[in-house]
């Protein structure tokens, strides 16, 4: 038997206000976010600008609150860790550079034994290469921190965003008024192989990493 629209639409309802994200705006990851700006400084940032496939690295962005007022939830954005592909009939034509095996924040405990694969930190968002790490007061510092498997060989710029909230309602600003941000020149090479036949002497010896990098296509 059909259902009358009057019943789905009480069905849509309770299910909308049962949901603790909601339905529609106003709810979620931007509820309470304030509508304001904080000053905010870049107090250190590095990722190894030579890398090798299947070496795992470190990415590091410390962010801190040099506002009177407490940041809300102060978050880092990265655009880079992956690459458009354009070979055909991909059902996803996003691939990795880097594959994220732990990022910013704690890493929650299962409550019952269990075998991790790739735990992502507690900061992860349900925004896209968005990470938060909660309030920060005023004078102190919080540091992000990505551990990172590269996997792909090439030339390519890391580009990362520092905001005071995921949502955009609250805003971070630089003391000279420009947006915090910040960019990583990074080369990837393919790793050598154990050992190699030196042409010239005929010698086993030790493998060297390439002298050239191969593109990002």
């Amino acid at each position: 038997m059909g259902r009358s629209p009057t019943y789905i639409a009480v069905l849509l309802a309770g299910a909308c206000a049962a949901l603790a994200s909601g339905c529609g705006s106003g709810s979620g990851l931007d509820a309470g976010e304030p509508n304001k700006t904080y000053t905010v400084q870049i107090a250190h940032a590095s990722f190894p600008a030579k890398q090798s496939i299947v070496h795992p690295v470190t990415m590091t962005v410390a962010v801190r609150n040099t506002s009177s007022a407490t940041i809300p939830n102060v978050s880092v954005s990265v655009d880079s860790f992956e690459y458009t592909s354009h070979y055909p009939g991909l059902a996803n034509d996003k691939r990795p550079i880097w594959v994220v095996e732990t990022g910013p924040g704690a890493i929650a405990k299962p409550a019952v034994p269990s075998e991790s694969v790739s735990p992502p930190g507690g900061a992860q968002t349900a925004y896209v290469n968005t990470w938060t790490l909660g309030p920060l007061a005023p004078g102190h510092t919080h540091t992000f921190a990505w551990h990172v498997m590269p996997v792909k060989s090439g030339a390519y710029t890391v580009h990362y965003t520092v905001a005071a909230g995921p949502a955009g309602h609250s805003r971070a600003l630089l003391a000279d008024g420009s947006i915090p941000h910040g960019q990583f020149r990074v080369q990837i090479t393919q790793p050598p192989p154990p050992t190699h036949i030196n042409p010239n002497t005929g010698a086993v010896e030790p493998g060297s990493y390439q002298s050239t990098l191969s593109g990002t296509s």
